[in-house]
């Protein structure tokens, strides 16, 4: 697979190495294949860092309603929970 060229404030290839594990599979079992997790993650982040509206997030991460959806349905299904308590160091 060919990715896009890395945006500033994208994921590395490090740091999506560490995230791949923590989520879940790219493609359901049924119905319509998912949108890539990676784009979708890096919308989410564009929106972080940018403080826009979902309506402005760039085409390049594909929809907007498709991006805020996934990160509403991780954040009720407690994904960034898990990523979060994945990635803190433990004392």
């Amino acid at each position: 697979m060919i990715l896009p060229l890395q945006s500033r404030g994208d994921l590395t290839q490090r740091q999506w190495k560490r995230l791949i594990p923590l989520l879940g599979a790219q493609k359901p079992k049924t119905g319509r294949p998912s949108k890539d997790h990676r784009t979708m993650i890096n919308g989410m982040l564009w929106i972080l860092r940018t403080g826009a509206p979902w309506r402005d997030l760039p085409e390049r991460y594909g929809e907007w309603e498709t991006v805020a959806g996934r990160f509403y349905r991780w954040r009720r299904s407690g994904i960034w929970q898990k990523i979060l308590q994945s990635l803190q160091p433990t004392c």
